[in-house]
């Protein structure tokens, strides 16, 4: 019996009740709320500065259009056609493909163990903000706050923080809450209210920021061409990199979510819609972010590149620093932390679904439970590990392997597999044609097969020979720290993906069920065939490889 094809007892019996989007606009808002998330906020601006300045731009572009959007793409042709989470739609793509499907879902269900405390962080700052909570230390004041433990005082530590506990709490309910309603009423219901309501805050402090003191000496900064930078092959990587972790790509979001989709939507021209718009907000995040660390130099005395920072330290630290300085500081305050929560919910969300979509085809759930099998374990592992003295060295160790071993080592692999491997992409290609805004032709095949394997393999050993030759471990962390959620964790994830994709889908599974609308589910890929083109095809599922009809 082939992948696809649904167990004997249960042929045409019953159809998948996975839930769907309205339309095409509530998936682009979903997908826009998981493209953008924190590292549009507190990486892109710093990634650009130090890569560049104005120059940056360039390489940033030729990223978005060779590989982001490509590899957009690639998981929206995956999701669309074989409907399913990712463990199902890789296992349909072809049988032994599963093991990808699992890989990224257990990096999804790494990162929202952790995501969620930075949005505990955040939600507590944004009332601090009001009173200025942190004083004339912003620094000493995140260390009492968080009481993380930091370089070789690191431990295993369950001494919990019960500001951050409290908060943590609260940010999984409400997860919890929003993805028992489901993929239209709870994911794209509330990314239609939080999207717009996030830019609607961010350009009001972009507007702030504009009119603070020394704002213009940030910008040039900040936007000044450094144009000898684009010789640097490093400078390029830095581009690939950003787009790669900005737009969600390669671990099972976008695919998840393409799944949901009616069948007559544009696949390409939504990609497009979704990539132009987490790029434009990264560049306008980049605009506040500078405008305001020009404000603190001058307000310091030093140059913009003395108070420059990325990450935890941008926001937790110096964004404090000036909120305490500026005019009307709390509202900035309220805006900047704001805005972080916003943008890092609607990011969990979406991470959380490519679990709750996994457990929900492997079993033939129902929403609700699977909501529940699913977040109340997440939420108390979370909480229990993250609202920690070692919550903050554990994420920091987490998401700079998960990152750099999993989502990139992924992204390598299924390219390979897709394009090498299974021969698939003709199949994709003509899938993403039949009704987009234009033809994707070579172009898409040559940045999905060649391009982007090869960014990602440079990638993948720069960041481990970087890694290996440091004379001090990663942030001056034990080294047995390193090993165990470092190397260990990132290796665990593959191998547990394996062995996941070896055990067998129960009979009343999604696997062997009609897809929602109660149609049968695509055949596999018939290596380096594409689809036979008929005039009378009203959605690309009705097509099929000439070699694989049936």
């Amino acid at each position: 019996m082939s992948a696809h094809s649904p167990a004997p007892a249960e042929a045409g019996a019953r159809r998948a009740d996975r839930g769907a989007f309205s339309g095409r606009t509530s998936f682009i808002f979903a997908a826009i709320g998981s493209a953008v998330g924190l590292g549009n906020i507190w990486r892109f601006p710093a990634v650009a500065y130090e890569n560049g300045g104005g120059a940056f731009i360039l390489p940033y572009l030729v990223a978005l259009l060779t590989a982001g959007i490509p590899l957009l793409f690639l998981d929206y042709a995956i999701g669309h056609r074989w409907r399913g989470s990712a463990p199902a739609a890789w296992r349909r793509f072809r049988r032994w493909t599963e093991f990808i499907g699992w890989w990224q879902v257990l990096i999804a269900l790494v990162i929202a163990l952790y995501y969620a405390l930075i949005l505990a962080w955040a939600t507590n700052y944004m009332i601090f903000s009001l009173d200025q909570r942190w004083g004339d230390d912003p620094n000493a004041f995140f260390g009492q706050y968080t009481q993380a433990l930091s370089g070789t005082d690191v431990h295993i530590s369950f001494d919990v923080v019960p500001a951050v506990l409290v908060s943590m709490v609260v940010v999984w309910i409400a997860t919890i809450v929003v993805m028992a309603l489901g993929v239209q009423k709870g994911i794209s219901a509330s990314s239609v209210v939080f999207i717009p309501l996030l830019v609607i805050m961010f350009v009001i402090l972009v507007i702030r920021a504009l009119f603070l003191p020394g704002a213009i000496d940030g910008l040039e900064a900040l936007f000044r061409p450094h144009w000898a930078a684009l010789l640097s092959p490093g400078v390029w990587v830095a581009a690939y990199g950003q787009i790669f972790f900005s737009l969600s790509v390669a671990f099972g979001i976008m695919l998840t979510y393409s799944s949901y989709l009616k069948k007559r939507t544009d696949l390409t021209g939504s990609g497009l819609v979704v990539g132009f718009a987490n790029s434009g907000f990264e560049i306008l995040c980049g605009i506040g972010v500078f405008s305001a660390l020009g404000f603190m130099a001058q307000a310091q005395g030093v140059q913009v590149s003395e108070v420059v920072s990325s990450g935890i330290g941008l926001a937790f630290i110096a964004f404090p620093a000036i909120i305490s300085e500026a005019p009307a500081g709390a509202l900035i305050g309220v805006l900047f932390f704001g805005s972080l929560v916003l943008a890092g919910f609607t990011s969990l969300i979406s991470i959380v679904e490519v679990v709750i979509a996994a457990i929900q085809d492997k079993f033939g759930l129902s929403r609700i439970s699977s909501t529940l099998w699913v977040c109340v374990p997440l939420a108390v592992v979370s909480t229990a590990l993250f609202s920690t003295t070692m919550g903050m060295p554990l994420l920091d160790v987490l998401d700079k392997w998960v990152n750099e071993y999993g989502i990139v080592a992924a992204a390598l692999v299924s390219t390979i597999v897709v394009t090498y491997v299974v021969r698939g992409l003709p199949t994709l290609r003509d899938h993403l044609d039949h009704r987009g805004t234009f033809p994707i032709g070579r172009w898409w095949l040559v940045c999905v097969g060649l391009i982007a394997p090869v960014v990602l393999g440079v990638s993948l050993v720069s960041s481990t020979i970087s890694l290996v030759t440091s004379p001090t471990t990663y942030s001056g962390y034990p080294g047995w720290f390193i090993v165990v959620f470092g190397w260990l964790m990132a290796l665990a994830l593959l191998v547990a993906g394996i062995v996941l994709s070896l055990l067998p889908w129960p009979a009343t599974s999604n696997l062997f069920k009609d897809d929602s609308d109660g149609d049968p589910i695509a055949p596999e890929v018939v290596a380096g065939q594409g689809l036979e083109a008929r005039a009378d095809a009203a959605t690309p599922h009705e097509l099929r490889s000439p070699a694989g009809r049936v």
